[in-house]
């Protein structure tokens, strides 16, 4: 499922992930890179390993569109990113965390009303204590600055974004 940025459409991106853990930081990282766009109709959430605890915020800021983004296992080479079809993927085993995006996406999407897209980016290495690999860390400033371009309206603003 992929997004389409629209002007004036309430958006709201949440980086999923555990930053001890290498490049399992992938979703922290993004939302941090956005962290200075925010405004009013443009909400960041650096959600950790939990991504539940911000429900009650995304309830206040009504998103009409929400993009989750984490690391996620899909046998590629590292550094790959790619829409996840979440709703297809039912538990989606593919997260380190303990409640699936998946099932955090659907609950969102039937809870709030919006639209909800998943992008997740394939880790090297997920040890405790590990660094970000290069791959990883390369798709995190792709994947940044193409939802950058987005929220600033550039050129393929309101058309579906295509990571």
């Amino acid at each position: 499922m992929k997004i389409k940025i629209s002007p004036g459409s309430r958006l709201a991106v949440v980086g999923i992930g555990n930053e001890l853990n290498g490049d399992d930081a992938a979703g922290v990282l993004v939302a941090r890179a956005l962290r200075p766009l925010q405004r009013s109709d443009f909400l960041v959430i650096e959600a950790g390993p939990a991504p539940e605890n911000f429900t009650g915020t995304l309830r206040r800021f009504r998103p009409e569109q929400i993009l989750l983004v984490d690391a996620a296992e899909m046998g590629e080479p590292p550094g790959t990113v790619a829409w996840v079809d979440w709703p297809a993927a039912g538990g989606w085993g593919g997260s380190t965390h303990t409640l699936p995006p998946s099932v955090l996406a659907r609950f969102l999407v039937e809870e709030l009303g919006c639209r909800a897209a998943l992008v997740g980016i394939q880790p090297a290495r997920l040890d405790f204590g590990a660094g970000v690999s290069a791959a990883v860390r390369r798709a995190v400033d792709e994947t940044a600055g193409m939802i950058r371009a987005w929220v600033e309206g550039g050129p393929e603003a309101g058309k579906p974004a295509d990571v």
